[in-house]
């Protein structure tokens, strides 16, 4: 069957500073244990805010690393998903799902991309 990884990304300019609700936590608590049940969910994480974090880039040769927060960047991984689903309408279903937990004022997009195997 094969393997899906949800990268799920955030505003952090728009998110809470105080995080998550505990009534998010809770719907995302349910959901996660919902989703671990139905043999669908390998690995699940959330992220540190990317000013606690470090790029490594390679281009021309020439390494360079820069220290977060990354300032240039909208968007930020700020957790995934790694899921076993019979197919990607299966893997975007369990991702709307997960995505439909958050309060209204939360800017949250996942990509959903199916793993290379082999």
């Amino acid at each position: 069957m094969p393997r899906y990884l949800s990268m799920v990304r955030i505003d952090e300019s728009s998110a809470p500073a105080e995080g998550p609700s505990p009534e998010l936590m809770q719907r995302m608590g349910d959901l996660l244990e919902e989703i671990t049940k139905a043999g669908v969910m390998l690995d699940t994480a959330g992220l540190l805010p990317s000013a606690q974090g470090k790029r490594v880039h390679w281009a021309g040769g020439e390494l360079s690393v820069t220290d977060g927060p990354f300032t240039e960047t909208k968007e930020v991984v700020g957790g995934y998903a790694l899921m076993q689903c019979k197919d990607m309408d299966e893997a975007v279903e369990w991702t709307t799902r997960f995505l439909k937990v958050h309060e209204e004022h939360w800017t949250v997009t996942c990509e959903v991309r199916e793993i290379a195997e082999g």
